[in-house]
């Protein structure tokens, strides 16, 4: 167990030291962590994983990137399946960001509101499913993280008039 543990430190202080490398990704890394629910391994993991911001024409992009876009199942008039989130795009982003949205909906208040919103059971057409509820604030994580990214600045929960819609 303890040289488990020593290895669990050994990769984290490599990871540390290709990202300080990089000035760039270093202050990209600070920028992350400001996001409420966003630790150091996270930030790492989805800096190694997306492709620089300015390589992206939009957030909408960012969020296809990391499979999180919707995509319709339709074959012709007779067949209308429901839409569903793609599952293309880097899977290991997608992991990442699937733990990182389950402890940034407990820390993060835009997507604790969001969270909310979507599994309310006064909602119009229902609630949605946890799991569904959590697809949709990992779209709208890549969302703020493509912002964060893209203005430079740190996060602000006071930002945007849309928070919980």
């Amino acid at each position: 167990m303890r040289l488990l543990g020593q290895e669990a430190a050994r990769v984290r202080a490599a990871a540390d030291a290709v990202v300080a490398a990089a000035a760039a990704r270093a202050a990209d890394r600070d920028l992350l962590e400001s996001i409420p629910g966003v630790g150091r391994p996270t930030a790492t993991t989805v800096l190694a994983e997306r492709p620089a911001v300015d390589r992206l024409p939009a957030a909408p992009a960012a969020a296809a990137y990391g499979g999180r876009a919707p995509k319709a199942f339709r074959s012709g008039k007779s067949v209308k399946r429901r839409t569903r989130l793609s599952k293309a795009g880097n899977a290991r982003l997608r992991k990442a960001l699937f733990v990182l949205t389950q402890t940034a909906v407990r820390f993060n208040p835009i997507l604790r509101r969001f969270f909310a919103a979507r599994t309310d059971p006064t909602r119009d057409g229902g609630p949605k499913a946890k799991k569904q509820a959590i697809g949709a604030c990992m779209r709208k994580l890549v969302m703020i993280r493509y912002g964060v990214l893209k203005d430079r600045t740190p996060f602000d929960p006071n930002r945007g008039s849309r928070i919980a819609t």
